[in-house]
């Protein structure tokens, strides 16, 4: 397998992360328009005025800017390393999709238990990619 191969899942959640920064100021300026919000209400963040349908985008970019670091890593990790290998694609394919709907959960129905399943899902999954990488770290 080419080792370039674990950029494509890494560069798919980079366009997810970037998808969703775009929606922040759409929606804050849809809000903007209509004078749900002021300049003001974003000041320190996001104030108690601001609807949730527009804080909702800027919390989900923050949540794809926490744990998928640790994703980030690993894929760069197993390049270097020379750890890329059909096992170490499919699982990082894996964790996307899980982000993925995740995401898409939380923008459309924000259905809690359905959202939560797809977050603990994607973190079991990028736990065993790190303990496979670390057994193989230490086999070597």
């Amino acid at each position: 397998m080419e080792r370039d191969a674990i950029f494509w899942p890494m560069l798919a959640l980079v366009a997810l992360t970037l998808g969703v920064l775009l929606m922040i100021p759409f929606h804050r300026l849809r809000s903007g328009f209509r004078g749900e919000v002021w300049f003001d209400d974003f000041k320190l963040g996001e104030s108690e005025r601001v609807p949730d349908r527009v804080r909702l985008p800027n919390r989900n970019y923050m949540n794809l800017l926490e744990l998928p670091l640790l994703f980030y890593v690993f894929c760069l990790a197993s390049y270097v390393r020379g750890q890329v290998d059909e096992a170490a694609v499919t699982m990082a394919w894996i964790y996307v999709g899980l982000r993925v709907l995740h995401s898409a959960v939380h923008l459309s129905i924000n259905h809690v238990p359905l959202r939560l399943i797809a977050f603990a899902a994607s973190n079991v999954v990028l736990t065993l990619m790190w303990l496979r990488f670390a057994l193989a770290l230490a086999a070597s």
